[in-house]
């Protein structure tokens, strides 16, 4: 299958009503169809894993081929180039947010990745970097993490999140979040430093997110007991 059939099997399963959604409240732009999630994952799970095809569908530049690029990659063989490539086209919606750091946490260089995306002045790649830090410390065991590294991100965060561009501080506070709620080690230390920054608020556009307390939400996680790694954070 190519990417120019899957293009031609998408285009009638478009919604305009969802399409003028992702256009008027997340940044969307053309070529675009409008296809539910629900409709990807179908895909999804009929293609499984295909490293190229997934490369040529993102290549395409069509929203809803891209999303599903990420559904259908294969992380492991994602090179450092391919996910540079990747972050860079990732213009908007859920690519910077989900697409990309899903891919890069789930390869073999998604540590490389979000250090060097954090640092980038263009807000929608340190978006990515701290998204793909959000999906490292849910994926990997804590034995696997460089705890002092986390440590020192989340002081960071403590220092600049209120200076940061308002998409940035929202990935910042899930940072925080998900270490609370992954990172047993690391829970007590992201409840204060979460205590300590306050309520972070951040315009994102017209849509319906909200910036979640972080203290709130990491105590409502350890109210429910055993902190479970998961096994993909592709949704």
């Amino acid at each position: 299958m190519t990417a120019q059939e899957l293009l031609e099997e998408l285009k009638p399963l478009g919604r305009e009503s969802y399409k003028r959604l992702l256009f008027k409240n997340y940044g969307v732009k053309e070529p675009c169809f409008g296809v539910p999630i629900g409709e990807l994952k179908k895909f999804q799970k009929r293609i499984k894993k295909d490293y190229q095809l997934a490369l040529d569908l993102y290549d395409t530049g069509n929203y809803d081929a891209m999303y599903l690029a990420g559904l259908i990659a294969d992380d492991a063989r994602m090179t450092q180039k391919d996910l540079q490539g990747w972050v860079e086209k990732a213009y908007a919606g859920s690519l910077p947010g989900a697409t990309v750091p899903w891919v890069a946490a789930g390869s073999p260089h998604g540590r490389q990745m979000a250090l060097k995306w954090i640092e980038s002045p263009k807000s929608l790649v340190a978006v990515a970097g701290w998204v793909t830090w959000s999906s490292l410390v849910a994926l990997k065991d804590d034995r696997e993490l460089d705890l002092p590294e986390l440590e020192g991100l989340l002081q960071r965060v403590q220092r600049t999140i209120h200076q940061a561009p308002d998409a940035v501080r929202y990935a910042m506070n899930g940072f925080m979040i998900a270490v609370g709620g992954y990172v047993k080690p690391l829970t007590a230390l992201a409840l204060q430093i979460s205590e300590k920054i306050g309520p972070v608020t951040a315009d994102l556009g017209n849509n319906q997110c909200q910036v979640p307390f972080a203290p709130d939400y990491i105590r409502k996680i350890q109210q429910r007991g055993a902190i479970e790694k998961r096994k993909t954070v592709k949704c």
